[in-house]
C-alpha cells in the first residue's frame, strides 16, 4: 500500500469543504462511543457492499481509529475509481486534537 494519499487531523479543515466526505470505518461499538459529529459511518467490512451509498463524486477523507484499516479503505476506493484520502493518526489523533466528538451511548463521547 505505497503511494496512498494521506493527510493528518491537523490538516483536515474544521469545517469540511463542500464534496468532502469524512468517512469513518470504524466497527458499530467504535462508532457508539465516540465519532465526529459530520462523519458518515460506514464499517470497513461493508464497504464493498455499500459502496453506492457514497456519493460517486466525493472526496473522501478516510478515518478509523489509528490509520491501519482506512489505508486498507482507501486503497479499495482507489480501485474502484474514487477519490480517497486516509487519515493519518485516525480518531485517536482526532480527540488528541480536541475535535468535536458525538456519543450515541449517552455517555461522554470517546475513542475506543
Amino acid at each position: 500500500m505505497t503511494d496512498l494519499p494521506s493527510t493528518t487531523v491537523a490538516d483536515l479543515p474544521a469545517e469540511l469543504p463542500e464534496g468532502v466526505v469524512l468517512l469513518d470505518v470504524r466497527e458499530d461499538d467504535e462508532w457508539a462511543a465516540g465519532h465526529a459529529p459530520e462523519a458518515v459511518h460506514v464499517p470497513m467490512a461493508d464497504i464493498p457492499a455499500r459502496l453506492d451509498e457514497l456519493p460517486a463524486d466525493a472526496d473522501l477523507q478516510v478515518v478509523c481509529k489509528a490509520g491501519g484499516r482506512s489505508a486498507r479503505v482507501v486503497a479499495y476506493l482507489q480501485q474502484a475509481g474514487r477519490q480517497a484520502t486516509n487519515v493519518e493518526g485516525g480518531m485517536l489523533d482526532w480527540q488528541a486534537a480536541g475535535r468535536p466528538l458525538v456519543s450515541e451511548t449517552g455517555a461522554e463521547p470517546t475513542v475506543i
